[in-house]
Protein backbone atom coordinates (compact mmCIF):
# COMPACT_ATOMS: atom_id res chain seq x y z
CA UNK A 1 0.00 0.00 0.00
CA UNK A 2 1.31 3.38 -0.54
CA UNK A 3 2.21 5.51 2.37
CA UNK A 4 -0.30 8.19 4.14
CA UNK A 5 1.71 10.84 2.36
CA UNK A 6 1.88 9.54 -1.12
CA UNK A 7 -2.41 8.62 -0.54
CA UNK A 8 -3.19 12.36 0.65
CA UNK A 9 -1.09 13.85 -1.88
CA UNK A 10 -2.53 11.88 -4.79
CA UNK A 11 -6.22 11.93 -3.70
CA UNK A 12 -6.04 15.50 -1.77
CA UNK A 13 -4.61 16.62 -5.09
CA UNK A 14 -7.55 14.96 -7.22
CA UNK A 15 -10.43 16.30 -4.76
CA UNK A 16 -8.94 20.41 -4.72
CA UNK A 17 -8.79 19.95 -8.63
CA UNK A 18 -11.82 18.48 -9.08
CA UNK A 19 -11.35 14.57 -10.30
CA UNK A 20 -12.98 13.33 -7.14
CA UNK A 21 -15.72 13.60 -4.60
CA UNK A 22 -15.08 13.77 -1.19
CA UNK A 23 -16.03 10.39 0.10
CA UNK A 24 -13.61 8.70 -2.11
CA UNK A 25 -11.11 11.19 -1.12
CA UNK A 26 -11.63 10.10 2.69
CA UNK A 27 -11.95 6.47 1.83
CA UNK A 28 -8.64 6.54 -0.57
CA UNK A 29 -6.44 8.32 2.16
CA UNK A 30 -7.63 6.54 5.49
CA UNK A 31 -6.83 3.18 3.61
CA UNK A 32 -6.77 0.65 6.67
CA UNK A 33 -6.66 3.18 9.49
CA UNK A 34 -9.50 4.34 11.73
CA UNK A 35 -9.43 7.96 10.99
CA UNK A 36 -7.45 11.11 10.30
CA UNK A 37 -7.28 13.96 11.32
CA UNK A 38 -5.34 17.15 11.20
CA UNK A 39 -3.77 19.42 14.42
CA UNK A 40 -2.43 23.21 13.46
CA UNK A 41 -3.71 24.58 10.51
CA UNK A 42 -3.68 28.18 10.60
CA UNK A 43 -6.99 29.91 11.47
CA UNK A 44 -8.58 26.27 12.96
CA UNK A 45 -9.21 26.56 17.11
CA UNK A 46 -9.00 22.94 17.30
CA UNK A 47 -8.39 19.54 15.35
CA UNK A 48 -9.76 19.30 12.06
CA UNK A 49 -11.28 16.20 10.32
CA UNK A 50 -9.70 15.53 7.16
CA UNK A 51 -12.24 16.74 5.07
CA UNK A 52 -12.41 20.37 7.05
CA UNK A 53 -8.61 20.43 6.57
CA UNK A 54 -8.80 20.11 3.02
CA UNK A 55 -11.28 22.48 2.90
CA UNK A 56 -9.11 25.05 5.04
CA UNK A 57 -5.94 24.44 2.49
CA UNK A 58 -8.21 25.11 -0.02
CA UNK A 59 -9.42 28.69 1.15
CA UNK A 60 -5.61 29.44 1.63
CA UNK A 61 -5.08 29.12 -1.83
CA UNK A 62 -3.51 25.74 -1.94
CA UNK A 63 -3.25 24.31 -6.05
CA UNK A 64 -2.22 20.76 -5.01
CA UNK A 65 -0.74 18.74 -2.55
CA UNK A 66 3.12 17.33 -2.78
CA UNK A 67 4.67 14.39 -0.89
CA UNK A 68 8.39 13.81 0.98
CA UNK A 69 9.79 10.69 2.09
CA UNK A 70 13.29 12.29 3.93
CA UNK A 71 15.69 10.48 5.49
CA UNK A 72 19.21 11.87 7.23
CA UNK A 73 21.48 13.23 4.52
CA UNK A 74 18.76 12.86 1.94
CA UNK A 75 15.95 15.72 2.90
CA UNK A 76 14.03 14.91 -0.49
CA UNK A 77 11.06 16.72 -0.86
CA UNK A 78 11.31 19.16 1.69
CA UNK A 79 12.30 23.01 1.13
CA UNK A 80 12.26 23.82 5.22
CA UNK A 81 12.07 25.53 7.71
CA UNK A 82 14.21 23.42 9.96
CA UNK A 83 11.18 22.73 12.25
CA UNK A 84 9.12 21.15 9.61
CA UNK A 85 12.40 19.51 8.35
CA UNK A 86 13.23 17.78 11.71
CA UNK A 87 9.47 16.61 12.16
CA UNK A 88 9.51 15.69 8.67
CA UNK A 89 12.62 13.87 9.05
CA UNK A 90 11.48 11.75 12.41
CA UNK A 91 8.84 10.35 10.97
CA UNK A 92 10.04 9.68 7.07
CA UNK A 93 7.29 11.55 5.24
CA UNK A 94 5.24 14.63 4.77
CA UNK A 95 3.23 16.53 2.82
CA UNK A 96 3.48 20.31 1.26
CA UNK A 97 0.06 22.18 0.02
CA UNK A 98 1.57 24.08 -2.86
CA UNK A 99 1.19 27.75 -2.86
CA UNK A 100 -0.31 27.73 0.59
CA UNK A 101 2.90 27.80 2.80
CA UNK A 102 1.55 24.64 4.75
CA UNK A 103 3.37 21.27 5.51
CA UNK A 104 1.69 18.49 6.97
CA UNK A 105 3.45 15.59 9.19
CA UNK A 106 1.80 12.28 9.64
CA UNK A 107 1.78 10.89 13.62
CA UNK A 108 0.21 6.90 14.30
CA UNK A 109 -1.65 6.67 17.23
CA UNK A 110 -2.44 2.94 17.09
CA UNK A 111 -5.59 3.12 13.96
CA UNK A 112 -5.44 6.39 13.81
CA UNK A 113 -3.12 9.29 12.44
CA UNK A 114 -2.80 12.86 13.45
CA UNK A 115 -1.15 15.09 10.84
CA UNK A 116 0.88 18.19 12.47
CA UNK A 117 0.80 21.35 10.47
CA UNK A 118 3.92 23.68 9.78
CA UNK A 119 5.07 26.63 7.98
CA UNK A 120 6.52 25.21 4.76
CA UNK A 121 8.70 26.83 2.31
CA UNK A 122 9.14 26.38 -1.16
CA UNK A 123 11.07 22.90 -2.50
CA UNK A 124 12.67 21.87 -5.43
CA UNK A 125 12.00 18.35 -6.45
CA UNK A 126 13.64 16.01 -8.89
CA UNK A 127 11.41 15.78 -12.30
CA UNK A 128 9.54 12.74 -13.49
CA UNK A 129 12.05 11.56 -16.17
CA UNK A 130 15.09 11.91 -13.85
CA UNK A 131 13.67 10.20 -11.35
CA UNK A 132 12.88 7.27 -13.61
CA UNK A 133 16.99 7.49 -15.33
CA UNK A 134 17.67 7.18 -11.65
CA UNK A 135 15.74 4.52 -10.47
CA UNK A 136 16.64 2.23 -13.57
CA UNK A 137 20.03 2.98 -13.32
CA UNK A 138 19.79 2.03 -9.65
CA UNK A 139 18.27 -1.31 -9.73
CA UNK A 140 20.75 -2.33 -12.39
CA UNK A 141 23.66 -1.39 -10.19
CA UNK A 142 22.64 -2.73 -6.99
CA UNK A 143 21.64 -5.98 -8.81
CA UNK A 144 25.16 -6.02 -9.97
CA UNK A 145 26.21 -5.45 -6.88
CA UNK A 146 23.86 -7.83 -4.99
CA UNK A 147 25.12 -10.62 -7.04
CA UNK A 148 28.51 -10.32 -6.48
CA UNK A 149 27.82 -10.95 -2.86
CA UNK A 150 25.66 -14.22 -3.46
CA UNK A 151 22.27 -12.34 -2.44
CA UNK A 152 20.38 -15.77 -3.55
CA UNK A 153 22.32 -17.46 -0.76
CA UNK A 154 21.59 -15.10 1.95
CA UNK A 155 18.23 -13.54 0.86
CA UNK A 156 16.54 -15.90 -2.22
CA UNK A 157 13.56 -13.59 -1.74
CA UNK A 158 15.63 -10.16 -2.83
CA UNK A 159 17.11 -12.29 -5.66
CA UNK A 160 13.48 -13.27 -7.18
CA UNK A 161 12.99 -9.91 -6.61
CA UNK A 162 15.60 -8.65 -8.73
CA UNK A 163 14.13 -11.25 -11.16
CA UNK A 164 10.90 -10.65 -11.81
CA UNK A 165 10.90 -6.80 -11.56
CA UNK A 166 7.95 -6.77 -14.15
CA UNK A 167 5.43 -8.07 -11.56
CA UNK A 168 4.27 -5.73 -9.11
CA UNK A 169 1.54 -5.15 -6.93
CA UNK A 170 -1.25 -2.63 -8.92
CA UNK A 171 -1.14 0.98 -7.39
CA UNK A 172 -5.01 2.09 -7.34
CA UNK A 173 -4.54 6.44 -8.37
CA UNK A 174 -7.58 8.75 -8.69
CA UNK A 175 -8.15 11.09 -12.03
CA UNK A 176 -5.40 13.21 -12.71
CA UNK A 177 -2.20 11.35 -11.90
CA UNK A 178 -0.89 10.94 -14.71
CA UNK A 179 -0.19 7.04 -16.14
CA UNK A 180 3.13 7.79 -16.27
CA UNK A 181 3.39 8.69 -12.36
CA UNK A 182 1.14 5.81 -11.36
CA UNK A 183 4.08 3.56 -13.08
CA UNK A 184 6.49 5.24 -11.42
CA UNK A 185 5.10 5.34 -7.83
CA UNK A 186 4.67 1.42 -8.43
CA UNK A 187 8.00 1.04 -9.05
CA UNK A 188 9.57 3.12 -6.47
CA UNK A 189 7.71 1.12 -3.69
CA UNK A 190 9.06 -2.27 -5.44
CA UNK A 191 12.80 -0.91 -4.98
CA UNK A 192 12.02 0.35 -1.34
CA UNK A 193 10.61 -2.83 -0.68
CA UNK A 194 13.38 -4.76 -2.28
CA UNK A 195 16.04 -2.76 0.18
CA UNK A 196 13.95 -3.60 3.32
CA UNK A 197 13.81 -7.24 2.48
CA UNK A 198 17.79 -7.42 1.79
CA UNK A 199 18.69 -5.40 4.83
CA UNK A 200 16.09 -7.76 7.34
CA UNK A 201 18.29 -10.07 9.57
CA UNK A 202 17.25 -13.38 8.36
CA UNK A 203 19.27 -14.73 11.51
CA UNK A 204 22.58 -15.88 9.63
CA UNK A 205 26.31 -15.42 11.02
CA UNK A 206 27.08 -12.00 9.02
CA UNK A 207 30.17 -10.15 9.63
CA UNK A 208 30.44 -6.53 9.86
CA UNK A 209 32.31 -6.08 6.71
CA UNK A 210 29.41 -8.49 4.46
CA UNK A 211 26.96 -6.25 6.63
CA UNK A 212 28.63 -2.93 5.74
CA UNK A 213 28.83 -4.24 2.09
CA UNK A 214 24.64 -5.21 1.94
CA UNK A 215 24.14 -1.72 3.29
CA UNK A 216 26.51 -0.11 0.41
CA UNK A 217 24.89 -1.74 -2.01
CA UNK A 218 21.18 -0.72 -1.24
CA UNK A 219 21.64 2.93 -0.30
CA UNK A 220 21.44 3.85 -3.68
CA UNK A 221 18.15 1.84 -4.50
CA UNK A 222 17.08 3.26 -1.11
CA UNK A 223 17.84 6.77 -2.80
CA UNK A 224 16.21 6.37 -6.21
CA UNK A 225 13.13 4.68 -4.89
CA UNK A 226 12.56 7.50 -2.26
CA UNK A 227 13.32 10.21 -4.95
CA UNK A 228 10.85 8.25 -7.67
CA UNK A 229 7.57 8.19 -5.00
CA UNK A 230 8.36 11.96 -4.54
CA UNK A 231 8.40 12.92 -8.13
CA UNK A 232 5.44 10.85 -8.77
CA UNK A 233 3.53 11.61 -5.77
CA UNK A 234 4.16 15.92 -6.46
CA UNK A 235 2.00 17.48 -8.94
CA UNK A 236 4.53 20.83 -8.98
CA UNK A 237 6.79 18.41 -11.67
CA UNK A 238 4.12 16.32 -12.85
CA UNK A 239 3.97 16.06 -17.04
CA UNK A 240 1.64 18.41 -18.95
CA UNK A 241 -2.11 16.35 -19.28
Amino acid sequence: MLPASARLAWWGTAWLRGHVVTDLVVDAVLGDDATHAVAGLPGAASTDTLVAALGRLRLAGASALGAAFPTEGDPVGLGGPAAFNADALEAGEAIVAADAGVGLVPHRTGAAVIWTAHPAARRQLPDVGEADRLLRSALIDSANSLAALEVARWRPEVADELLNLRHRAPVGAPAGVPPRCVELASRGLQAIGIVDLALEDDGGAVTAAETAAREAALRPLARAGRRALVAACSPEVWPPE
